[in-house]
Order: C-alpha cells, then sequence, then structure tokens
C-alpha cells in the first residue's frame, strides 16, 4: 500500500488505482488543480492518459503544483486528512509531512482520523482523503 507519499509494507492490501493509489496524494492533485481551475485528478492524469498509469502519487503532486505555478499561482499551504482505520498515520505523521511538502514545494499538514466503525471506511473496506489547497 502507498498512502501519503509512503510505502506501507506491512499493509495486507493496498488501494486500486490507475497510478499508486494514494488517496492522500490524489486528493492533494485534485484540491491543487480545482483551487486554479486546471480541472481535478482524473482530467489531468486519467485512463485516457496511460503515460501516468502505475504513477507513484508524489510524482502527481509534484506535476500538479508544476502545472499550478505553470498557470501564475503560488501555493501557500496544503491540508490533507486520511479517513480510515489503518494504516496508524500518527506514526509516520512527520515522514509523510516532509515527503509531500517536498513533492508539492510547499507546506502540506497531514491528519487522521476514523469513522468508529462507520461507513465502508470504519469497516476497512477502504479509505477516504480529503484535501484542501490555499493557492494565491
Amino acid at each position: 500500500m502507498w498512502l501519503a507519499g509512503l510505502h506501507w509494507p506491512d499493509e495486507p492490501a493496498g488501494l486500486a488505482g490507475h497510478s499508486d493509489g494514494d488517496a492522500a496524494a490524489h486528493a492533494i492533485c485534485t484540491a491543487l488543480l480545482t483551487a486554479a481551475k486546471l480541472g481535478d485528478l482524473g482530467s489531468n492524469f486519467g485512463t485516457a492518459e496511460p503515460e501516468w498509469a502505475g504513477a507513484a502519487g508524489v510524482a502527481l503532486v509534484a506535476e500538479s503544483a508544476r502545472r499550478v505555478r505553470a498557470a501564475g499561482f503560488e501555493i501557500g499551504n496544503v491540508a490533507v486528512q486520511i479517513v480510515g482505520n489503518r494504516p496508524r498515520i500518527g506514526t509516520r505523521r512527520d515522514e509523510a509531512e516532509k515527503v509531500l511538502s517536498a513533492a508539492c514545494g510547499a507546506e502540506v499538514s497531514v491528519s487522521a482520523a476514523t469513522t468508529d466503525g462507520l461507513g465502508f471506511a470504519g469497516r476497512a473496506e477502504g479509505i477516504v482523503a480529503i484535501a484542501t489547497a490555499l493557492i494565491y
């Protein structure tokens, strides 16, 4: 499993996706791109773009940040929240923030929560990631 730019080798299964399935990186990309009115993850790196098949989430973050800057914006910061039971993000939060910040070229903060057993995330059937980007 790849999540928040990190490999989690002890997790039994990764997340499905056209790229590496990193839900946190994907949320960051969509936050950056939509804030700049450049579309979303799918319209920029979707299945119609075979060169992005299997790409690392941090590569997508770096390319999204490049596109935002090329459109005339600067990135202030990004916050991403990961919702799910596993993996336990807190144990590697600092590492994730460093990797994602380096890819973005701006500060990225990472938070995590569970749903106390509610919904697909609470049943450990998937992970949700939601991000907000400040651009100017």
